[in-house]
């Protein structure tokens, strides 16, 4: 019989743990359960839970946004994305447009979608238009597009693509100076796409416990507990604390679609820089979809942001778990959800979004 979250939490309280471990949660749909059911003010003091780099509407590179931002502005297209990519903010001048949403509002034929079937009836219903998909997301989401490919994706429709996988991040994270956190909550999506072995590396590499969890609080206690345990013990392995639907080697058809379709690339990566092989480019067989090919224009220099934060935004450091969100100068005063300065304050899977909807807002 399965423990519940009371019973867990219990089981962590009667540990003899040290005076602090850190443990990065790299999910931004953990975070989101994790501050909505109060779990840090559950546990223990001594246990410090960090947000990690979970949230790929936050990562994406402000030149990317800015190329969607003009193709949508300059051609005779409809550009879709998913919601949360709307309202990305990039870094120029008041005179321009600063994220999608705000083209949408002069004029660009901007949508938001919620999945790659509402895409392809878009573009169905718009044949004698291009339809560009901006398809920002990490494994769990870029699979599908893959697929969206793969099953016969309609002439007219053009991908933007800027995909990420999630792990290399946290590779980085692990061969720094000071990755900041002492054991690993995996993610559940993620893994059940590309499966739980894709994390052995951070036991086998870097001796650090990790469990990869799901997204009620049974399964988080459990992999918080499971990773507690391993290094009281000093024997980290990889726990699979989500056996409901992750397995070693993930889902197959949906990692067949992934790798015939795209391929993994040096990719950008907002506020953090370059980090090797860690994003999706389409392969030579599938370039007539995309996008950049036909409009290279807009990949000029010229056109091109430094991919800087704005000024005084911390979201890098939000996203790399080096901060908290409310040690970010700009949090609660000029950034707030109705007013996002950074991305971290945009998407449902942002640190700082999830802190002000569900944690903490300054005093008034």
């Amino acid at each position: 019989m399965s423990l519940t979250a009371r019973q867990w939490l219990q089981k962590i309280r009667q540990l003899s743990l040290p005076k602090k471990v850190r443990i990065m949660n790299v999910c931004g749909g953990h975070e989101r359960s994790i501050t909505q059911a109060g779990l840090r003010t559950a546990l223990p003091d001594n246990i410090e839970l960090i947000p990690g780099p979970g949230c790929p509407v936050c990562v994406c590179p402000e030149e990317d946004v800015y190329e969607a931002i003009q193709i949508a502005l300059n051609e005779d297209v409809i550009l879709v994305a998913f919601g949360d990519m709307l309202r990305v903010p990039v870094n120029v001048s008041k005179s321009e447009a600063r994220s999608l949403e705000e083209a949408r509002a002069i004029g660009a034929d901007i949508r938001p979608v919620a999945s790659p079937a509402e895409v392809v009836r878009i573009a169905n219903e718009h044949p004698d238009k291009e339809v560009i998909f901006f398809a920002a997301g990490f494994e769990t989401t870029t699979a599908p597009v893959a697929a969206m490919l793969a099953e016969g994706a309609p002439d007219n429709l053009l991908l933007l693509l800027s995909g990420r996988l999630t792990w290399p991040a946290v590779a980085m994270l692990l061969a720094s100076d000071e990755p900041g956190f002492d054991c690993l909550v995996a993610p559940g999506h993620v893994a059940t796409v590309m499966g739980s072995e894709e994390w052995r590396f951070v036991v086998e590499q870097h001796n650090i416990p990790a469990a990869v969890a799901g997204f009620n609080n049974e399964s988080l206690l459990a992999a918080i507990y499971s990773t507690l345990r391993q290094r009281l013990e000093d024997r980290p392995f990889l726990d699979n604390c989500y056996p409901e639907l992750v397995s070693k080697a993930g889902n197959p058809r949906a990692k067949q679609h992934l790798y015939n379709v795209m391929e993994v690339i040096d990719a950008k990566w907002r506020g953090i820089g370059v980090i090797p092989s860690s994003g999706f480019g389409l392969r030579e067989a599938w370039q007539p979809h995309d996008a950049r090919q036909k409009y290279a224009s807009y990949q000029d220099e010229a056109r091109k942001r430094a991919g800087k934060m704005p000024p005084g935004c911390d979201c890098a450091r939000v996203v790399l778990g080096k901060i908290y969100p409310t040690e970010c100068k700009l949090y609660g005063a000029a950034c707030t959800p109705r007013h996002p300065i950074g991305p971290c304050m945009v998407s449902d899977e942002g640190a700082c979004r999830i802190w002000w909807s569900h944690v903490r807002k300054p005093a008034a």
